[in-house]
């Protein structure tokens, strides 16, 4: 589902080249669910906004959903679904209303859109506040939205950066109910980036750890932990123990690429 060689991206800041993404290899198969972590300023985000197409790569290459993301970014755009940090949905529109807008922007008819808004309101129990204002939904409510925004289309892959960042232990509980339910009834691929290692500790297949824009760790979580457990003093590590001990326990002030930066 996704497959990149020698991805890289480059930058110029002031008088220096920054090396965000230094050429990695990855490959995501069909039907994974696959966390990426890393601290800020890994290139964890250059790289998540290269897959879905924001961002062009300065070398390398990445096919994602059959399609590469330089040559072909409209056909990858229409194979995935993307749920960003910030809220998709406008908040001046009705929930239903923003669903049906969002199914015609995809291609679909008039009566297709209403069918599948109608769909996704129940699945991810939205339909109580069809008639509601995005704006006056609580964070957890959000969220489900901003979920049924991304996957209106049917994607086969789903990018999710830090999709419960925010919310309480209940929504974010209720989001993941969800979130793998449709997983469950769909096949769907999930590209998942966030900062509460347990989520990945607990809902990912496979965990990939990105610093210094390299490729550090991957496999699954229980392979990491017991790697660490072999190589240390802990004897049940957690997840949390296993990204510090890649990372460090140091606060980072390294360049993250703004998006106005330019190509080096």
């Amino acid at each position: 589902m996704i497959t990149t060689e020698g991805l890289t991206r480059t930058f110029r800041a002031k008088d220096r080249t920054v090396e965000a993404v230094r050429g990695i290899d990855l490959s995501v198969g069909e039907g994974e669910l696959l966390a990426f972590l890393g601290p800020n300023g890994a290139g964890k985000s250059t790289t998540l906004r290269m897959l879905t197409t924001l961002l062009r790569p300065t070398a390398g290459r990445a096919i994602v959903a059959n399609h590469d993301v330089s040559r072909d970014p409209d056909a990858v755009r229409r194979r995935i679904g993307y749920v960003g940090q910030g809220d998709g949905a406008s908040h001046s529109q009705r929930v239903r209303d923003e669903l049906v807008a969002q199914g015609r922007c995809y291609g679909l008819t008039a009566a297709a859109s209403e069918q599948r808004a109608d769909e996704l309101l129940e699945a991810l129990e939205l339909t109580e506040l069809a008639r509601r204002k995005a704006s006056t939904l609580s964070g957890g409510q959000r969220r489900r939205l901003d979920v049924a925004l991304g996957i209106v289309h049917r994607p086969a892959l789903l990018f999710l950066d830090e999709p419960s960042t925010g919310l309480d232990p209940q929504s974010r509980a209720n989001l993941w109910h969800h979130i793998l339910r449709l997983r469950r009834e769909t096949g769907m691929t999930i590209f998942l980036t966030t900062h509460y290692l347990e989520e990945a500790d607990t809902m990912a297949e496979r965990v990939v750890v990105m610093d210094e824009g390299r490729i550090i760790a991957d496999g699954t979580a229980p392979e990491l932990k017991r790697a660490l457990a072999a190589r240390s003093a802990i004897e049940a590590p957690t997840l949390d123990d296993v990204f510090l001990d890649l990372t460090g326990r140091s606060l980072r002030d390294r360049f993250i690429a703004p998006p106005e930066a330019v190509a080096a």
